[in-house]
């Protein structure tokens, strides 16, 4: 038998002398498209463009059998879940928000090293020196932020709208643990920084693990978070690595163990468009089917796009990611707090019970039976935690319709009322007790910018407007050209005179030039001096003795006065 050899590859130029170029170049282009969209040719784009109808067989489907990417998606939706209502998109935005995470802090990676000695430096470096590097950082903290809102709101809509109900139960415990690991995803993250705020809202969040019964246990799962008794160099390497590497790919595991059994059970259609008991999710007539592609895809791109740019204006114009002074270990600033997801548990943590009980006059229970840190730190939420998991197993109402579950939906408000009360109990403005005229300075005056008052009331005048001279808030002479020193000024006045706490107080305020482009601002705080009956005291002439406190900051020029 006589051997034949293959048949030579055909080379460009014998494609354009068979062809002609223009063909050759076609040919080429449909052949890189269809391997890029993994099975869709260059004129069924063009048809997808026009929106016309797909041909027989569809190739609009081969992406999701021969694709990677979209092999997880299904190729057809129930019209009734395209709207806006009963998803909200709010899984897409979370998915989406994800990414964009991931992507900016990559970026962020680069410029940063997980060391307390050169950490806040790198930060600094990162706003002030890198191209871009301040809006990436910007982005970041805004999408962090904007990541636990949709998950939390993504799992209020699946509870309301009863999208946990079987055959979902699986599906619902999954969102749970993903929302579990993006709250601590963003938590690992808030100690990168370095800085006060970061420092010790991760002090105070780390601490409520210190309480888990046993004590030895409680002291083991601290050291292992902090890696010492106090936050350094192991714990901020701990919390690099955790937010980094560890929770993202936990977080990205459980992300497609959840989307595929929600694509596995279909997306659960409008309670009101279902007959009680019967799932119609996964059976779509052929009517009511919108293809993936274009339909779908499109509103997907057009919700990314809409909310890159919700993200880059927000940071370019209104969103600063705050950046405090240096972390110091022995300086706690005033109304520290965690970060804002986990205030709901600092309120917990005040006790509500107790504080009923010392409402209504009544002892407190003893320590050696009621441990309040340990039950409202640790067991209280560990329940919660363990309820929202079981709690599809534990519904055995079969309807989804919104007037047949009028106790569940009733329970879930009086759920976000309780939540929303705790949030407000664990803030600075509830049961924190502090002198009050350190309250007044740290409203004013800051030293340390905290969650309630942020940079102070005065850092919000123009540094034009901090008119040299001394002002006496008993008799105020506001100076015409300074309308915004003129109302911190009349504030101060109404604070100080209305609190029960400063019996007959007023201020002095010295504002003066110490240098070229540089203020000082300082204000002396006066009030009556009270015996332990209530009374005045008085000196040796008879006179009435006055407290004083005092403190000054200094304002530059070029800082960000009036911002």
């Amino acid at each position: 038998m006589a051997l034949r050899w293959p048949e030579p590859i055909p080379t460009l130029q014998k494609e354009v002398q068979q062809y002609g170029w223009r063909r050759v170049i076609f040919m080429h282009l449909d052949e890189l498209v269809t391997r890029v969209t993994a099975g869709i040719p260059l004129t069924e784009v063009r048809n997808i463009l026009r929106g016309e109808p797909p041909p027989r067989p569809n190739p609009r489907v081969k992406p999701h059998t021969e694709g990677f990417i979209l092999h997880i998606k299904p190729s057809f939706y129930h019209e009734a879940v395209t709207r806006l209502y009963p998803t909200f998109r709010l899984g897409l935005l979370s998915f989406y928000l994800f990414l964009i995470e991931t992507i900016t802090g990559i970026f962020l990676m680069i410029f940063y090293t997980p060391s307390p000695l050169v950490a806040y430096e790198n930060m600094l470096r990162i706003l002030n020196n890198v191209p871009f590097g301040q809006l990436m950082r910007d982005i970041h903290r805004l999408g962090a932020e904007a990541m636990v809102v949709a998950v939390m709101l993504h799992m209020l809509r699946t509870f309301f709208t009863a999208s946990y109900k079987r055959p979902r139960q699986f599906t619902w415990a999954t969102g749970v643990i993903l929302l579990v690991f993006t709250l601590f995803l963003s938590f690992s993250g808030y100690l990168l920084p370095w800085d006060q705020l970061s420092y010790w809202a991760v002090t105070i969040g780390t601490s409520m693990a210190e309480a888990t019964p046993p004590p030895a246990l409680g002291r083991i799962v601290n050291l292992i978070l902090r890696g010492a008794p106090d936050i350094g160099a192991a714990g901020l390497l701990r919390f690099y690595l955790l937010h980094v590497i560890f929770l993202p790919l936990l977080l990205f595991f459980v992300f497609f163990v959840h989307y595929y059994k929600v694509v596995r059970h279909g997306l659960s259609l409008p309670p009101e468009m279902e007959a009680v008991g019967d799932d119609t999710a996964r059976k779509v007539p052929p009517e009511k089917r919108v293809p993936y592609i274009p339909d779908i895809a499109i509103q997907e791109a057009l919700w990314g796009i809409g909310l890159i740019a919700f993200l880059v204006i927000g940071a370019a114009f209104f969103y600063n990611a705050p950046l405090e002074q240096h972390a110091d270990p022995l300086n706690t600033p005033l109304h520290t707090t965690a970060p804002w997801y986990f205030l709901w548990l600092q309120g917990l943590l005040k006790d509500p019970f107790l504080l009923a009980l010392e409402r209504l006059g009544l002892p407190r229970p003893p320590s050696a039976i009621y441990n309040s840190k340990v039950i409202m730190g640790v067991i209280l939420p560990g329940l919660i935690l363990f309820f929202l998991l079981i709690m599809p197993y534990l519904d055995f109402n079969i309807s989804r319709r919104y007037s047949h579950r009028r106790k569940a939906l009733v329970a879930g408000l009086v759920g976000v009322a309780a939540w929303t009360l705790l949030t407000y109990m664990g803030t600075p403005a509830f049961a924190v007790t502090s002198s009050a005229d350190v309250e007044v300075m740290q409203e004013f005056i800051p030293l340390n910018p905290d969650p309630l008052f942020g940079e102070g009331k005065v850092r919000t005048i123009p540094y034009e407007q901090l008119v040299p001279g001394t002002y006496d808030t008993r008799n105020l002479q506001l100076p015409a050209d300074a309308p915004r020193l003129a109302r911190v000024l009349e504030d101060m006045k109404r604070r100080i005179e209305t609190d029960p706490h400063l019996p007959q107080g007023y201020a002095i305020v010295r504002i003066s030039e110490v240098q070229a482009n540089l203020k000082r601002f300082e204000i002396a705080l006066y009030w009556l001096k009270l015996d332990e009956h209530h009374q005045p005291v008085l000196d040796e002439q008879g006179n009435p003795v006055f407290q004083e406190t005092k403190q000054a900051i200094y304002l530059h020029r070029d800082g960000t006065h009036g911002e």
